[in-house]
């Protein structure tokens, strides 16, 4: 083969290796060419989902639970900004320098914390701590770990702690009521969460705000009709009468007889909402709406009011309480001691239980128990309060004597504390129900007339006798002003009947009587000492109770001290 042959051969064999390489170049860029336009026309949305998944997040916007206040606005529940700490479990390196540092900032052992966030690494969210202050919060977002977040909540705070408790109620950690008005009212006072896109980078960090979806509707406010000003002043009372006497419970009560709002309601024991780690279950009660106790003696007023009402009787009437007992079917009645002939107004001063049960016996079977129904006994008040009970008011037979018996003077039934309270409105509004309120009246009540006119003040003139000197609660008197009222003793009910040991005292009564403007009950369960009758335990704290909101409210005093008559020559 000569030369020229074999450059031909050689130049052939480049020739045909350089076409492979097109050839192959080409089909690479058309491989290339023909994926880029695959991806940019049949699988673009697709893509486009992906990679947003991967950064596009919505993020929710916590909307603010609306504010309790009082009826003049002070704040008795507000929400307060804080944050809660989640983890994505997937992108947090346990070996990160700075885990310790956070588990120091929210209270976690270092080992409880690799455990919670190493034990589920296919989970993308993990509550760390929730509710931080925004100074935890941002001292966590400062050292900067890989999957640790930090979004914004609010959390429940109640300013006046233990004083509103039982009213007030609380949420729990997701801001939803649990108790009191925080759960009767929850949807009105809870907002409506909004949402917005944001990009997030591989490890969680919001770095833009793309546009809101849904913009966060704030709760609305609810405003109570109580006075802070009287709640602070009747718990104190309250609790210092309970510690003093060592009692188990108690109660107070205000209501403006005016409109029905209620100005102060507390309880003894209560608790603190803003801290309930140490709660004790019966400590949540609202008692004043949710315990049940025989009234006793201040269902009298009612008795006579009921007499006064067939039109046989005039507050001056006697009555023949002697020899200060009385048989009735198998039942003997029994007053303190024998008050002779006594009049209406002598039967609610001396409190006499031979006395209520004469004017019941010459009445019509069912004509205190209508009354008493009337009056709100036995009926839910219609405040939405959740767990409020009815008390029990017996439909009577004519042919049930001693039961009608014991009822005159308040055996027999049970009642709440707010429905007594209710129960008196009528004395100082001379016959007129006023429905009773937990929310600040925008307008004036319609009230319900529940005995003729004239009724209502006679009797309440008869109830001023018993702060007097020949009452059962001289120590109910309040210095300038004239009050009415009538004590109550009962026996408390234990699992054999009536404990003879135990007993349930309580205070009704109206202030002032020339202008009535309140009704307050004041209930005192099982006082243990020396002191354990009504006048002694109960009517103490009314007077106090009484002469503090008088006070803050501003009322004028109607009893004015008798002037000294000059002595001559001094």
């Amino acid at each position: 083969m000569n030369a020229k042959t074999e450059q031909t051969q050689i130049t052939a064999a480049k020739s045909w290796r350089m076409w492979v390489v097109f050839l192959l170049l080409g089909l690479a860029v058309a491989g290339i060419l023909a994926k880029l336009l695959s991806l940019y026309w049949t699988d673009q949305a697709f893509l486009q989902n992906q990679g947003d998944a991967r950064t596009i997040r919505t993020m929710l916007i916590p909307a603010h639970r609306g504010v309790i206040t009082d009826r003049n606005g002070e704040p008795l529940a507000v929400s307060a900004p804080v944050a809660s700490i989640w983890a994505d479990p997937k992108y947090i390196d346990l070996q990160h320098p700075y885990l310790s540092r956070l588990g120091q900032l929210l209270e976690i052992p270092h080992g409880t914390l690799l455990d919670r966030v190493g034990s589920h690494p296919e989970r993308r969210f993990i509550y760390l701590r929730r509710q931080v202050t925004p100074e935890v919060a941002e001292a966590v977002r400062l050292l900067g770990i890989p999957g640790i977040n930090v979004d914004r909540e609010y959390r429940r705070f109640y300013p006046t702690g233990e004083v509103t408790a039982h009213l007030v109620g609380f949420t729990n950690v997701d801001g939803e009521g649990q108790e009191g008005m925080e759960l009767a009212f929850n949807e009105w006072l809870s907002g409506e969460h909004g949402s917005k896109l944001v990009m997030r980078d591989r490890v969680g960090r919001t770095i833009r705000h793309i546009r809101s979806i849904q913009d966060a509707r704030q709760g609305n406010e609810l405003q109570l009709s109580i006075d802070l000003r009287l709640q602070y002043m009747a718990y104190r009372e309250l609790k210092a009468v309970v510690e003093a006497h060592q009692a188990d419970a108690g109660s107070v009560v205000i209501l403006d007889t005016h409109t029905g709002e209620v100005l102060a309601m507390v309880n003894q024991p209560s608790y603190n909402p803003n801290d309930r780690s140490r709660l004790e279950p019966a400590a949540l009660r609202n008692r004043a709406m949710t315990d049940l106790f025989e009234p006793g003696s201040t269902v009298k007023p009612m008795t006579v009011a009921a007499a006064l009402m067939t039109g046989r009787y005039t507050p001056d009437t006697v009555v023949k309480t002697s020899p200060g007992t009385m048989r009735v079917r198998s039942a003997t009645i029994r007053d303190f001691r024998n008050y002779g002939d006594l009049s209406l107004t002598g039967i609610i001063t001396k409190s006499s239980n031979v006395g209520t049960v004469r004017l019941v016996m010459d009445m019509e079977h069912d004509r205190l128990p209508r009354l008493l129904q009337n009056l709100g006994f036995g009926q839910l008040s219609q405040t939405g309060f959740p767990g409020e009970r009815t008390g029990h008011l017996p439909d009577l037979r004519e042919r049930q004597v001693v039961e009608r018996a014991t009822m005159s003077y308040g055996y027999g039934l049970s009642v709440t504390p707010l429905q007594l309270a209710q129960a008196y409105i009528p004395f100082a509004s001379d016959g007129v129900l006023y429905p009773v309120s937990l929310l600040k009246n925008e307008q004036d009540s319609a009230g319900v007339r529940v005995m003729p006119p004239g009724v209502g003040n006679q009797v309440l003139n008869m109830m001023e006798t018993v702060i007097g000197p020949e009452g059962t609660a001289r120590r109910a008197a309040v210095e300038g002003y004239r009050v009415a009222g009538k004590t109550g003793t009962v026996h408390r009910i234990g699992g054999g009947g009536y404990n003879r040991e135990e007993y349930t005292t309580v205070f009704a009564g109206v202030a002032p009587v020339s202008d009535p403007r309140l009704a307050i009950v004041v209930m005192v369960d099982n006082p243990k000492g020396r002191e354990i009758y009504g006048g002694e335990v109960a009517a103490p704290v009314f007077a106090r109770v009484a002469a503090g909101a008088l006070r803050l409210l501003n009322l004028d005093p109607d009893r004015w001290p008798e002037p000294r008559r000059q002595v001559a020559g001094r």
